[in-house]
């Protein structure tokens, strides 16, 4: 060895990323196998590397005995003390065997064990740096695919996109760049296994925490997202500023923050909505783009179910295409919903209708009551009315005197005359 072997160290270390300590500890483990192969033994044998000269010994560590068993293994106390009379019995003594030439199958060993170790050691920096990307994006390049998986460069490493976590809308082709979410980083006996998303909710939290500053600093926060992937998505938003409207600015101006989000999800619908503490707000609100006149809860149940009610023209719209705005609805609050049109439901009193409603309810009732009062006249008070009545004909009917025909004269009609 020579310091050309700490050159050669120095370089892989900036190359490859290893550390010159970890291949130092490779080299050892090598010759120590390259030792034991040609020598039919290394339990005692121990290697030392000189970092600053390049120079390698093998030592024979045996220990102080009175009596040999095995020369490879034990001294005797008196060839200890010949070497040093401070020995005692129990104590190791290292004898250097290094070898003058370890032959053409002691190298290739020293090799193998060599690269074994570097790969390791360039497998465990790679998991190391992207086990940190974990629930976080990355941009990579679709490079080809399989009947299991799609695979994705992500620079060091190539991750796997499954099925179910392609988007359905998607067709993915060579050197297409796409944003994908790392779900899990496993360090398997392989080397390490990342494994990407483009369907997990995660996604697009991270998406809109890129195109909204107040996502990201925290200023709005992402409550719960509902997604069916390629389709539609709920996202619950709510503000930790008075100040800041929640929705508006996730939304953006004009809608260009959360247009930015669909457009990286390839079309996908988005639905902002507003967090509410009470739970018939949140399902109202959750329920949008539909109109809900009120949100009851059954109180014996402990399964967290309510019904809604909407305007019988609002039902398709409160269900949604295939159920999915329910469905999506249900998912972002937790509660199972059953909704249901307004024709159909019998509310008990005004007070579990809103306010709109109640003031129409009470509307029609006062005018229920008038039209009763009229059919439930007093007997003096339908007298009075028959007289005036009587008194009304009478009054109608013509006077002999003063209603008696009249002929005409010749004025009235010359042709006549």
């Amino acid at each position: 060895m020579s310091k050309e072997m700490i050159q050669a160290l120095d370089a892989l270390e900036q190359e490859k990323g290893v550390k010159k300590e970890v291949v130092i500890e490779a080299l050892e483990a090598a010759l120590v196998s390259a030792y034991k192969r040609n020598y039919n033994q290394a339990q005692n044998v121990d290697v030392e590397f000189d970092p600053k000269q390049g120079d390698i010994h093998i030592y024979a560590v045996k220990e102080v005995t009175d009596e040999v068993f095995d020369s490879r293994l034990e001294v005797s106390l008196k060839e200890a003390l010949a070497i040093n009379k401070a020995y005692e019995i129990g104590d190791q003594i290292k004898f250097e065997v290094t070898p003058k030439d370890f032959g053409r199958i002691a190298a290739q060993t020293a090799k193998q064990v060599i690269m074994q170790r570097v790969r390791e050691a360039e497998r465990s920096i790679v998991y190391d740096e992207y086990s940190q990307y974990e629930d976080e994006i990355l941009q990579g390049v679709v490079e080809r695919r399989d009947n299991r998986f799609i695979y994705v460069n992500l620079g060091k490493i190539e991750a796997v996109l499954g099925r179910q976590d392609q988007m359905p809308n998607e067709k993915y082709e060579a050197h297409d760049r796409i944003k994908v979410y790392v779900t899990k980083v496993e360090n398997t006996s392989k080397g390490p296994q990342v494994f990407v998303s483009r369907t997990h909710p995660g996604l697009v939290k991270r998406l809109f925490e890129q195109e909204v500053p107040e996502i990201f600093d925290g200023t709005v926060e992402i409550v719960n997202i509902a997604r069916e992937a390629g389709d539609r998505t709920k996202i619950a938003v709510r503000s930790t500023n008075d100040a800041v409207d929640a929705v508006g600015t996730t939304v953006g101006p004009r809608g260009a923050r959360v247009q930015a989000v669909v457009n990286e999800l390839s079309g996908e619908n988005m639905d902002v909505v507003q967090w509410e503490e009470d739970p018939a707000d949140y399902i109202a609100n959750a329920l949008n783009p539909a109109q809900v006149i009120a949100v009851q809860f059954n109180d014996e149940a402990n399964d967290r179910s309510a019904t809604v009610i909407v305007p019988d023209y609002q039902l398709s719209l409160a269900i949604g295409k295939k159920g999915q705005n329910a469905r999506l609805a249900a998912k972002l609050t937790g509660y199972k919903i059953d909704i249901k049109p307004e024709s159909e439901v019998e509310f008990v009193d005004d007070d579990e209708l809103p306010e709109a409603e109640a003031e129409a309810a009470a509307e029609t009732n006062d005018n229920a009551d008038a039209a009763t009062d009229a059919e439930t006249t007093p007997d003096s008070d339908a007298a009075a009315a028959d007289d005036a009545d009587d008194a009304k004909t009478a009054s109608d009917a013509p006077d002999s005197a003063d209603q008696a025909p009249v002929t005409p004269s010749a004025t009235d009609h010359p042709a006549q005359a």
